[in-house]
């Protein structure tokens, strides 16, 4: 009797340790949910898109409170009509009543279903992300029609204007509307005006990635080599570019501020 009692003492010991941990562990399917099953939900349209509880509207699609004539300061004068705000070439940029620091931004717009022309004179617009003086001064990052229509890849829309190309193109053919959404991060400068840190911009255009934390190597200008002014906070522009007949329109415009970062 001993011996039996011996023998299987020795077995116990002879059984690795891993796989006795591995058979406390059960079955694969013991941790495998079937139900309740998962509810379905139909995504909302961005038709009946509404901004976070805790954003800025700043453009709701019945009035033009919120902005101001970049020219004068006085009452923007671009069309509302239909919820829609329209670009009106002749009364010039407009920009924010507010000016802000680091920010996340969403807006919506529409190139014309029947737009003209070719290369930057097809659907032009533009995205200020700080209006820092009268004129087209700030950081642009482009908008235009980009729907099988060439142009040079830092100036075709999602391009940071002049300095950084889009990663891709996912723009929607002319007459649909699409939608913007930046992080933006602005730019550190220390007591003496010089520049800390770069300003770094994220960029999304219908939902796909543009700019991925992209630094600009200053403000926007068309001819020459980018610098940096200082400046702490400022206004968003939208520019009044491109044909009067066929202008671009804008829908659904919000930002949430984002506090500075350290250091």
């Amino acid at each position: 009797m001993k011996s039996i009692f011996l023998s299987a003492s020795l077995l116990l010991v002879a059984i690795p340790s891993a796989a006795l941990a591995q058979d406390s562990k059960g079955r694969p399917e013991d941790t495998e949910q079937w139900s309740p099953a998962v509810p379905v939900v139909t995504p909302g349209s961005s038709e009946t898109a509404s901004p976070p509880s805790d954003a800025t509207v700043l453009f709701a699609g019945a009035s033009l409170d919120q902005w101001v004539s970049v020219k004068d300061g006085s009452a923007a004068r671009w069309t509302v009509a239909d919820g829609v705000m329209t670009v009106l070439k002749e009364a010039g940029n407009i920009q924010t009543r507010q000016s802000f620091g680091n920010y996340q931004l969403h807006l919506e717009y529409r190139i014309p279903a029947d737009v003209t022309g070719k290369g930057q004179a097809r659907g032009n617009s533009g995205l200020f992300l700080a209006s820092t003086g009268p004129g087209d001064t700030g950081y642009e990052l482009q908008i235009m029609d980009s729907y099988h229509n060439d142009t040079y890849v830092n100036g075709q829309a999602g391009a940071i204007y002049k300095q950084v190309p889009p990663l891709v193109n996912p723009v929607r053919k002319p007459g649909a509307w699409q939608s913007i959404d930046v992080v933006w991060t602005k730019p550190m400068f220390a007591a003496d005006g010089s520049l800390k840190s770069p300003a770094y911009l994220t960029a999304y255009i219908n939902g796909v990635l543009v700019q991925n934390h992209a630094a600009l190597r200053g403000e926007t200008i068309y001819v020459g080599k980018p610098g940096y002014k200082p400046y702490d906070r400022a206004p968003i522009k939208l520019q009044a570019h491109g044909d009067p007949s066929k202008p671009i329109s804008y829908r659904n415009i919000w930002l949430r501020e984002l506090a500075d970062i350290a250091g």
